[in-house]
C-alpha cells in the first residue's frame, strides 16, 4: 500500500513541472517585449500615434511590429493579452510552497536552531510575509517616494536585503532563500494582476467609449514592467538555490542573496542597453564576475551547522521517528552506507561537502532527515548513487518499515 509521502512526492513533481513550463512562457514573453520595446525606432510614413517600429525575422518569416505610445485610434478586432503566463506561474509556485514547505514544515521550513516555531506560526509568517511584501511595495510605488524611479529601485533593494536577513532569522537556510524568491515573485505577479493588466483595460475601455486614453496608465504599467525585468534573474537564482547548499547553508546566505540581486541588475543592464542600440557595456560582465566571486568567497567561510544537529531541538515529528521501532537498525544502516558522504568532513573522494547539506553522522541527524532517507534510499534507489556502498534490498525494506512506524 503506497503511503501519502509517495503521492505527495508525485504531486510536487507534477506541480513543479507546470511551474517550470509557465515560468518559461512568462519570462520568455517578458524578456522579448522588453527587448522589442527598447529596440523600436521611428518609422517614416507610420500611422498616427505610432511611437516606433521594428522589423524582425524568425522561423523563416519577416515580422513588422509597430508600437502605439498610448493606443491606436480604434480598437483592433482581436487583441492578444499576455497575462495568463504570469498568473499560472505564481499559482503553480504557490502550490509548490504549500506542498513542500507548508505540508513538510517540520522537515523543510522550520529549523529549531534558528527559531523553534510551531507549524501554524511558521506557515502564518510564510503567508503573511508575501502579503506584506506586495502591500508595502505597492504603497511605496504610489507614494511621492516612487516618483523617482532610480530612488524607488534603491529603496526596493534595501527592502529586499532586509527581507533576506529577516527570513534567515525565522526559517531554515533552504526555506529562507526560497521565500525570498517567493516574496519577489509575488510582487512581480501582483504587478501584472493588480496594475499592468487593469491599466491596459482602462485604456481599452476608453478606446471603445471613444475617449482619448490618459497616458499616465501606460507610464505606471511601464514602471512596474521595468521592475519585473530587473527582478527576474534573482528570482530564478533563489528558486534554484534549494538544490545548492553552498548558497543556502552558508551563514552568509542573506548577504549572498543581496549580491545576487545586484548581479540581476548588472546582467539586465547589459542586455537592456544592447537592445536599445546604445552599445555593448562589457564592463557590466566584469562587475558581475566580481560580485559572483564575492558570492563564492562568502560560501567558503564557516558553513552553517547542519540542520537538526541536537536531539533537544528536534521537532515533534522528528522525535517520533527517533522513537519508532527499527530506528537503531536504520541508524546502523545509514552510518554504514551513507555517512561517508553525508558528514561534516566527507570521507569519500571527490565529495567536498555533504550533498544538500544533509549530515547523517548521529542518530539525531538521521531522525531529522527521516523523510529524505525514506524517499532517497527506501522508496527509491536514488541513494547511494549507483549503489556505491552496496545497500541491500533488506536494508531498504528496513528503512521503509521504520518510516511507516514513525508515521503511524
Amino acid at each position: 500500500m503506497l503511503d501519502t509521502t509517495f503521492w505527495l512526492e508525485w504531486a510536487q513533481f507534477a506541480v513543479r513541472w507546470v511551474h517550470v513550463i509557465t515560468a518559461i512562457a512568462w519570462i520568455g514573453s517578458s524578456f522579448y517585449f522588453i527587448a522589442l520595446d527598447l529596440g523600436l525606432r521611428p518609422e517614416a510614413g507610420a500611422p498616427r500615434g505610432v511611437h516606433g517600429a521594428a522589423w524582425q525575422v524568425h522561423g523563416g518569416g519577416f515580422y513588422h511590429i509597430q508600437k502605439y505610445l498610448v493606443a491606436p485610434v480604434a480598437m483592433p478586432e482581436e487583441l492578444t493579452w499576455f497575462k495568463w503566463e504570469s498568473y499560472a506561474t505564481w499559482l503553480s509556485g504557490f502550490a509548490m510552497l504549500v506542498l513542500v514547505y507548508w505540508l513538510g514544515a517540520e522537515f523543510y521550513l522550520i529549523d529549531p536552531r534558528v527559531a523553534d516555531l510551531p507549524v501554524w506560526a511558521a506557515v502564518a509568517i510564510s503567508l503573511g510575509s508575501l502579503v506584506f511584501g506586495w502591500i508595502a511595495y505597492d504603497l511605496i510605488c504610489k507614494s511621492r517616494f516612487g516618483d523617482d524611479n532610480t530612488r524607488l529601485m534603491l529603496g526596493l533593494y534595501v527592502i529586499l536585503v532586509a527581507m533576506s536577513w529577516g527570513y534567515t532569522q525565522v526559517f531554515s537556510g533552504r526555506a529562507a532563500l526560497l521565500h525570498l524568491g517567493a516574496f519577489t515573485a509575488t510582487i512581480m505577479s501582483a504587478n501584472v494582476f493588480m496594475v499592468i493588466i487593469p491599466n491596459q483595460k482602462i485604456v481599452v475601455a476608453d478606446l471603445i467609449a471613444g475617449r482619448a486614453p490618459d497616458p499616465k496608465y501606460g507610464k505606471i504599467a511601464k514602471q512596474r514592467s521595468t521592475h519585473n525585468n530587473y527582478l527576474t534573474l534573482p528570482v530564478l537564482f533563489m528558486m534554484l538555490s534549494n538544490h545548492y547548499p553552498l548558497a543556502f547553508a552558508s551563514q552568509w546566505n542573506w548577504l549572498i542573496a543581496a549580491l545576487v540581486f545586484l548581479m540581476g541588475v548588472t546582467i539586465r543592464h547589459f542586455f537592456n542597453t544592447m537592445h536599445a542600440h546604445k552599445g555593448m557595456l562589457w564592463w557590466t560582465w566584469g562587475l558581475t564576475a566580481v560580485l559572483f566571486a564575492l558570492v563564492v568567497w562568502l560560501s567558503s567561510l564557516a558553513p552553517a551547522e547542519a540542520e537538526g544537529e541536537a536531539a533537544a531541538r528536534l521537532s515533534p515529528a522528528q522525535h517520533r521517528f527517533a522513537a519508532a521501532e527499527g530506528f537503531d537498525q536504520v541508524t546502523d544502516i545509514v552510518l554504514g552506507r551513507c555517512s561517508m558522504c553525508h558528514a561534516a568532513e566527507p570521507g569519500y573522494e571527490g565529495i567536498g561537502r555533504a550533498p544538500k547539506n544533509v549530515h547523517l553522522e548521529t542518530p539525531e541527524q538521521i531522525a531529522a532527515a527521516a523523510e529524505q532517507i525514506y524517499l532517497q534510499a527506501g522508496l527509491t534507489h536514488a541513494m547511494p548513487p549507483g549503489n556505491l556502498s552496496f545497500m541491500e534490498d533488506q536494508e531498504r525494506a528496513a528503512i521503509r518499515a521504520w518510516f511507516a512506524a514513525g508515521r503511524s
